[in-house]
């Protein structure tokens, strides 16, 4: 059945002034209250220059893409009317963790005052997907077997080559400053579903945390809903990049439902290839090479990616969105947001500018392409 996977997506993004680039300084308010006002499915993200929109649960990309385009399109039509740009990326070019100001609500108070300085330096945003599990109880299984294609997701959805106002040298450093919070990263490896129940009450009997939301790893079960929630993207400047990290996963959520033996046997050294996978496209993005567990080889992400996609043919079709799955073959061809960031650094660099305007040409072309005129 189609709507057996069901899905959700959540886009967090970045404001910045229109007139300096730079980081807001005084108070959006104003702005946050009328995108509420006018788009509904808008919220309030950690920072007070953040925002984040989501889709309904829905079972039709045409409807998810139908609908993230007229929130981005209102996003930055509010924007306007208040002197900001929005743009989607893993990390604001601009921005100085220090002067960033939480937002008021108590459940980020509390957050910060457990955190402290790694908290208030995650000025970092993702893009979340949820997809129902048919057999929610076997979701902490089917957690532990996406491990391995958790590299190419990422790797598609690379957005944060820069970070405090300098360019990283690396594709997607939003997971190595996320990687600074604790109960981030990779899941372990849980035996069961059991086994998963066990942390978790430890970890709340003990007072670690106050509930599972408190677990930000890379892929979780959500507490709320019955789906596998994917965290390990950075949120994607281009809305067509976020359908295909969506459909991608998705897909590969159905697969290993219908292939209950495909990774069944991960051990510690699999863990092992996908955390060295993982800092392989965090560094190179699309250009990495990846360690393919079967062989032993380096391979390319563009070779990954085609193991992926011939994997989830049958999938995709099923669910009507091949479409949206092969569109990561053309990002891998022309070059996440990263890259695409770092060429507008290089050319307003080449063409006589400064560093600080340097990086708001980014910050133009990040807007530009989130919500395209």
């Amino acid at each position: 059945m189609r709507d057996a996977y069901r899905f959700g997506i959540e886009e967090e993004m970045f404001l910045a002034s229109r007139r300096s680039r730079a980081a807001p300084q005084g108070s959006v308010s104003a702005f946050h209250a009328a995108a509420r006002r006018r788009l509904g499915s808008v919220e309030r993200e950690l920072l007070k220059n953040q925002v984040e929109i989501c889709t309904p649960p829905s079972e039709s990309f045409a409807e998810a893409r139908k609908r993230l385009a007229e929130l981005r399109a209102g996003l930055a039509e509010v924007g306007r009317k208040h002197g900001l740009l929005v743009f989607a990326a893993g990390t604001h070019p601009t921005a100085s963790w220090p002067e960033q100001e939480l937002t008021q609500k108590a459940r980020y108070e509390a957050m910060m005052r457990d955190l402290q300085i790694v908290g208030q330096r995650s000025v970092i945003c993702g893009l979340h997907v949820h997809v129902e599990v048919p057999r929610p109880d076997r979701r902490v299984d089917t957690m532990k077997r996406l491990m391995p294609f958790l590299p190419v997701l990422l790797a598609i959805s690379t957005s944060s080559p820069f970070f405090e106002k300098r360019r990283t040298g690396l594709a997607g450093y939003r997971l190595r400053a996320y990687a600074e919070l604790p109960r981030t990263g990779l899941p372990e490896l849980f035996d069961d579903a059991a086994d998963f129940d066990r942390y978790v009450e430890g970890m709340t009997k003990a007072g670690a945390v106050k509930d599972p939301t408190y677990f930000w790893w890379q892929v979780r079960p959500s507490v709320r809903y019955p789906t596998l929630e994917l965290r390990v993207a950075d949120s994607c400047t281009r809305l067509e990049d976020a359908l295909a990290v969506a459909a991608l996963y998705r897909c590969l959520v159905r697969l290993l439902d219908r292939e209950p033996d495909l990774n069944a046997r991960m051990t510690g050294a699999s863990r092992g290839f996908v955390m060295e996978n993982l800092w392989r496209v965090q560094r190179d993005g699309v250009h990495a090479t990846v360690i393919d567990e079967a062989s032993l080889r380096a391979v390319s992400v563009s070779k990954a990616l085609d193991r992926i996609l011939d994997l989830t043919a049958e999938d995709a079709d099923a669910l009507g969105c091949a479409a949206e799955c092969g569109h990561a073959r053309t990002i891998v061809r022309g070059g996440s947001s990263a890259d695409h960031q770092v060429a507008a650094f290089e050319a307003a660099l080449a063409a006589g500018r400064s560093e600080r305007q340097a990086l708001g040409a980014v910050i133009d072309w990040l807007a530009a392409e989130t919500a395209p005129a």
